[in-house]
């Protein structure tokens, strides 16, 4: 843990950051007045899911699905 005053964060964010990601802090206040106000952490990583093929293998499609087309095509009396 590591305190900063708003001045010291703006002049080295960067660095604040790089302590971060270095593991050198795992956390750092920001403090206004002597008081700390912001906490300051590593977000972290989470692996994107695949959302394309979430549903695979969930459900099966039945084989006279493509029949229901032309079914509801005559409910309303037109064509495909």
């Amino acid at each position: 843990m590591r305190k900063v005053n708003m001045l010291e964060a703006k002049s080295n964010l960067s660095k604040l950051v790089n302590m971060l990601e270095t593991k050198q802090e795992d956390v750092i206040y920001l403090a206004k007045n002597g008081t700390a106000v912001v906490q300051m952490t590593l977000i972290p990583n989470r692996e994107e899911e695949k959302r394309i093929g979430v549903a695979a293998g969930k459900f099966t499609v039945p084989d006279e699905f493509d029949l229901w087309d032309t079914e509801v095509e005559e409910m309303f009396g037109g064509e495909l």
